[in-house]
């Protein structure tokens, strides 16, 4: 439903938030530029996440990469490499950070809780208390190789296991009383007799018995993200998570119903429905005027869309080997071939290809596109495109009309790529009152604007609706 009514402003004093998602593995970014920098030197994770602060993100975001990926047996050689371990990177910014969250992706497939809980709380109290988890669950067969179970769990499997994983994560959180440790030098103990609480769980997935090493940090527990677009992955978010990301965050009718979607799951799972933070990952180019920013889309798009780029992508439409094709010409004339997902490429293989295909040759004829110039045009679409004024104004729409609650940014160049955000485009936020002037908080939770963790709360506070 658009809202085009200028009176009818559902949050006018609603405020964007916004992190930056530093990528690792990916073709989007410009690893070709003079200007780009290693994806694996600690200078350049430092020099991006202090931009951020500088800019008054909420978060510094990095994915995990427990595998280099692979298209049909074959490690696939277009993406940038390079992702040390997340919780390790952040541990290391925690301390050239003062007040940026920073929010590890850990999947529940292949880790254990007992493990992973352990190690959220220790980045969580060496931040104090700027931890986040973005719960994952890994999908496809050639990461699972790496481990002892081997191939991938069913989707449903995989959820279901995710919120055990979380359950017996946030026990282990819990598990140690507030203000327990004295600060006394003349206690008779370093901590009361019930500081620590034994955690048992035993369940479908999981069989734990521990007493848990360390006690909360300052905001109670690591932030929850989640990323699932499916009805699962909906449901979990409605029912776990304090943010969700998203890819609907380009169009506004697209954004205001996704978001609408999930006040609904947010609602029937006994949630307030400001509850989750809707923040979609985009890609933001700045230009001094409009003509100026469309082209340097268009640049930046040649560069992350290279030939062989182009052939790989449209190789996982058609099914087939197109390498050592002409990236320039036209589109394959042969059929796509529907071949049963083998859990390639992270399982994207596109269910019926034919119609995508069709589409693709139809406007491609009409618009003498090459395949590389098609697989632009029509291929994965990604972010905003204007001046810091026109964004500013933009965002503010999306924001105040409760489309979106912000924007996980993921920059084209590193280390440089958030410059002109925050240099141009917060200001100009900042001037329309959607975007904060500091820090008002020093966690996580406080920069997201959240309530207490949901194992905190009454029945009455779950279902309070505001």
């Amino acid at each position: 439903m658009t809202r085009t009514d200028p009176l009818d402003v559902p949050r006018p004093d609603a405020r964007l938030h916004l992190g930056v998602f530093f990528q690792g593995v990916n073709h989007w970014t410009v690893w070709s530029d003079p200007a780009s920098g290693s994806q694996i030197d600690p200078a350049n994770f430092r020099r991006v996440a202090q931009t951020a602060e500088r800019g008054l993100f909420d978060a510094f975001f990095l994915g995990e990469g427990l595998r280099l990926r692979e298209v049909d047996g074959q490690i696939h050689d277009l993406d940038v490499a390079g992702r040390p371990d997340a919780i390790t990177q952040l541990a290391a910014l925690a301390a050239v950070t003062d007040r940026i969250g920073l929010v590890s992706t850990s999947n529940t497939t292949f880790n254990e809780p007992a493990d992973l809980a352990r190690r959220l709380s220790g980045l969580d109290l060496l931040s104090e208390g700027r931890a986040g988890w973005n719960v994952v669950t890994t999908d496809n067969a050639w990461t699972g190789a790496n481990f002892r179970r081997g191939g991938y769990l069913d989707h449903a499997d995989r959820y279901r296991r995710a919120e055990e994983f979380l359950t017996v994560a946030r026990a282990i959180w819990d598990s140690w009383e507030d203000a327990t440790v004295s600060g006394a030098a003349d206690a008779p103990a370093w901590a009361t007799s019930s500081a620590v609480r034994q955690v048992r769980h035993q369940g479908p997935q999981f069989d734990v018995d521990l007493a848990p090493t360390l006690p909360r940090s300052t905001q109670g527990h690591p932030v929850i993200f989640q990323a699932g677009d499916s009805g699962e992955g909906r449901d979990f978010a409605a029912r776990n998570a304090d943010v969700i990301f998203s890819a609907h965050g380009n169009d506004f009718d697209d954004a205001l119903a996704f978001a609408d979607d999930l006040r609904r799951r947010l609602r029937a799972a006994g949630r307030p429905e400001d509850d989750l933070r809707i923040l979609p990952g985009t890609e933001i180019i700045i230009g001094a005027t409009e003509e100026e920013a469309l082209e340097k889309k268009r640049w930046i798009r040649l560069q992350q869309v290279t030939p062989a780029t182009a052939l790989g992508i449209a190789g996982l439409l058609w099914g087939i080997d197109l390498s050592g094709r002409d990236a320039d010409g036209p589109l394959p004339k042969e059929d796509p071939v529907v071949a049963e997902n083998d859990g390639s490429f992270g399982a994207r293989r596109i269910a019926d290809p034919r119609q995508v295909v069709a589409e693709w040759r139809e406007k491609a004829d009409a618009n003498r596109w090459s395949l590389r110039e098609t697989v632009i045009a029509l291929g994965p679409q990604r972010g905003h495109v204007g001046t810091p004024a026109g964004l500013a104004d933009k965002f503010a729409h999306f924001v105040r009309h409760g489309a979106v609650d912000g924007f996980n940014v993921t920059p084209y160049l590193i280390p440089d790529g958030l410059d002109d955000i925050v240099d141009l485009l917060v200001p100009a936020l900042q001037e329309r009152g959607v975007y904060r002037t500091d820090y008002t908080g020093t966690t996580l939770r406080e920069h997201l604007d959240l309530r207490e963790p949901l194992t905190h709360r009454t029945t009455t506070d779950r279902r309070r609706t505001g």
